[in-house]
């Protein structure tokens, strides 16, 4: 691929033949990357920005920040099967999920519009809970499976506030209730 003998390569991998502008154009041509890659580590991680708080009992008109200067950035492992997914970022409020994520935390997910996943009892979602007045809550859930095939959003939280169970049937109490990220990971600041 490179056009050069199986020694020559061995010889720049080695130090013992100087790496030229020349010699990284024609190695990334032949291995099908940018040149630069070839003296740079590949990233092991990914950063995923945090744009909104998720707080149960905390009913606001957006989700998301308004101002980008509050946003920022945490970095998450590379996940091969999250390649190509945008990954969201959350910061964790309240104690209405103290059991499971610290007030602080950052919950990284993916949108099930994006990753095409139908939801998993046992795993944890990021949950809109919207009124008709326009108003939005959101906070995170594990979603269960009862005995009769039914699902539910149990809280992990000792606040007894934050334990009932809501059912996954759409709408509730002119409240609809809708699944909106999936919990990949979660960041803890010490």
């Amino acid at each position: 691929r490179v056009d050069t003998h199986p020694v020559t390569i061995s010889k720049l991998i080695s130090g013992k033949m100087k790496m030229t502008t020349e010699w990284m154009e024609r190695l990334g041509v032949g291995l099908g990357v940018p040149p630069i890659e070839l003296l740079v580590a590949p990233l092991n991680f990914r950063t995923a920005q945090v744009r909104a708080a998720v707080q149960a009992g905390v009913w606001t008109e957006s989700v998301e920040w308004p101002a980008p200067d509050d946003w920022y950035e945490v970095a998450v492992p590379y996940d091969a099967d999250l390649d190509g997914l945008p990954l969201y970022g959350a910061e964790v409020r309240g104690p209405s999920m103290n059991l499971r994520y610290r007030e602080g935390s950052v919950i990284v997910f993916t949108a099930p519009w994006e990753d095409g996943e139908t939801p998993l009892p046992g795993r944890r979602y990021i949950v809109e809970r919207r009124r008709l007045d326009g108003s939005v809550e959101t906070t995170v859930k594990l979603l269960h499976r009862d005995p009769e095939g039914g699902l539910w959003l149990l809280a992990e939280s000792d606040d007894p506030r934050f334990q009932s169970p809501i059912a996954v049937d759409g709408e509730t109490d002119g409240e609809e209730i809708r699944i909106i990220g999936r919990v990949r990971y979660s960041v803890v600041r010490e």
